[in-house]
């Protein structure tokens, strides 16, 4: 400011202080990738992409079934991912998870962010009669108890579940891997018609219809008890005469699928097509889906599939990697960058 004084005019300099704006790209230090057993070749995947190395660590499995973790070095301060997808054993992965994310968070890691393709437990997201629980919710809270401060998964069961977590995350759709593989597929296809296995999928089913521009048929069914039976009820849209591509989210004993495709039959379909996100194939449904006259099987990496799996499939399989996708998003979130901007969003 000026102040005068007679004729003279005393000037005072004001000492301004600027700041240097953070890096946000960099305020949880550098990436640190951690394989659960559950996801070994995936994670390696990933590192590929992100050039990378996974980080060293231990998981000892004592004889009396309890899980110990132990890092090979500090994370103080860094940017960590957990790689382990929930699948078979349930329990045994999803236990190995949550004390891995402990582990980093007592090791005063910068963020912890749990990237699971496949959520367990996914079905149970909602009282639907008297006396059950919502186990959804429990695994989400769970955690964050643990030490999650995000979580990157991919098409969780029910949109729904997004509501049970407190923290951020972003939920990945396989589309943008499946669409493209199958439009490369179209030409070679005879009147193609998407048909999804049930009415719960029937939304995203709409969406690969559109984004393949081709028409959508479903087929209605019910759950007849809290097991694994469903009886299907009808077909609704054309797939007579027509190549069909059958598509769901997941697909776990196998039923609804062997019901669709023996609908489709019954419909006059021509070739059959399944496709489905995650592989989680409990009990006998390898042997089941590979007795069907099905032409090709599509479907991906979220849960990994055992050599005797895919030689039960022999040629009729393609695995389609999530491996990218996760690596660019993983980037994205350690450079604090849009990940809807990846898809144009």
């Amino acid at each position: 400011f000026c102040r005068k004084n007679g004729s003279q005019t005393n000037k005072r300099k004001v000492r301004t202080m600027t700041t240097q704006q953070p890096d946000l790209g960099m305020r949880y230090g550098n990436i640190r990738l951690f394989a659960g057993t559950a996801s070994m070749d995936l994670a390696q995947e990933i590192a590929d992409y992100l050039g990378v190395e996974l980080c060293g660590r231990d998981v000892i499995q004592f004889t009396n079934e309890n899980l110990f973790v132990k890092l090979h070095a500090s994370v103080r301060g860094q940017d960590c991912y957990i790689i382990q997808t929930t699948s078979m054993p349930v329990h045994r992965n999803l236990m190995e998870m949550l004390i891995m994310a402990q582990t980093l968070k007592l090791d005063s890691a910068g963020r912890i962010t749990m990237v699971f393709p496949y959520m367990c437990y996914g079905r149970s997201d909602r009282k639907d009669q008297p006396r059950v629980p919502i186990t959804a919710k429990l695994v989400c809270e769970m955690m964050e108890v643990a030490g999650a401060d995000r979580y990157i998964t991919m098409d969780l069961h029910a949109g729904q579940i997004q509501g049970f977590f407190s923290i951020p995350g972003d939920v990945l759709s396989g589309y943008h891997i499946i669409k493209p593989y199958l439009a490369n597929m179209l030409p070679e296809l005879t009147n193609p018609v998407i048909l999804t296995a049930d009415l719960g999928f029937a939304k995203h089913g709409r969406r690969y219809a559109m984004g393949l521009n081709i028409p959508l048929s479903f087929i209605e069914k019910r759950r007849i008890d809290n097991h694994d039976h469903t009886e299907a009820l009808n077909l609704i849209g054309d797939v007579k005469h027509r190549d069909v591509i059958l598509i769901d989210d997941e697909v776990d004993t196998g039923g609804s699928i062997c019901e669709a495709v023996e609908t489709a039959r019954l419909n006059s379909a021509r070739d059959i097509y399944v496709v489905f996100i995650h592989p989680v194939l409990s009990s006998n449904a390898v042997q089941r889906l590979a007795a069907l006259p099905v032409k090709r099987f599509i479907t991906t990496n979220t849960i990994p599939l055992s050599e005797s799996q895919i030689a039960t499939f022999g040629d009729r399989l393609t695995v389609l990697s999530v491996g990218p996708l996760l690596g660019e998003v993983i980037k994205r979130t350690n450079q604090s960058t849009s990940v809807g901007a990846l898809f144009n969003e």
